[in-house]
């Protein structure tokens, strides 16, 4: 009786411990594969066209398991936002974004060729459209985020939005 005692006493204990202290496998949000997107965390001041068009900000939340992405452009009142994960028992990231205009976006995909790529689809209209999304990490610091829309399937596609994030410092400037 004792001895069952000590046992459960020392599972309690082990159970207890925090993760770190727990010699245990790492976590589905350790995996290195987690972590391919983590150039896009930061903030963000957006640009396209040759002007600012709205502000990003992307942060690691959940444990470090989802990157939750906070977009807006006021003055103008567009706002969205997205959660952002990879997935270990299908091997791929997805992302789930929402807007006020009433966009949904539903897309997964990886890292190819040293970009994150996205892909969903949806109806628009009353048709189908595949939506393509690439995230481009730049040497100076930038990303860029390339939208494509499809109404064929993919045999064609059209450029939705084509924009480049440059890192704000702590105090709101530009890096």
């Amino acid at each position: 009786m004792k001895r069952i005692n000590v046992l459960s006493a020392l599972l309690l204990l082990v159970l207890a411990a925090p993760p770190a202290a727990r010699a245990a496998d790492p976590g589905p949000c350790d995996l290195p594969e987690a972590h391919q997107f983590d150039f896009w965390v930061g903030s963000w001041e957006v640009h396209a066209q040759g002007r600012v068009v709205g502000h990003n900000r992307i942060s690691r939340i959940l444990g470090g398991c989802t990157l939750l992405e906070e977009y807006d452009t006021s003055p103008r009142p567009y706002a969205g936002k997205s959660f952002n994960w990879y997935d270990p028992t299908d091997g791929r990231w997805h992302q789930v974004w929402v807007d006020n205009g009433g966009l949904r976006l539903h897309l997964t995909g990886g890292l190819a060729d040293g970009a994150m790529v996205l892909a969903g689809e949806r109806v628009q209209d009353g048709a189908p459209v595949t939506d393509r999304i690439t995230w481009t990490a730049a040497a100076d610091g930038t990303v860029r985020q390339h939208w494509e829309t499809s109404g064929d399937g993919g045999a064609t596609w059209a450029t939705a939005f084509d924009g480049l994030y440059r890192p704000l410092a702590a105090d709101g400037e530009v890096r």
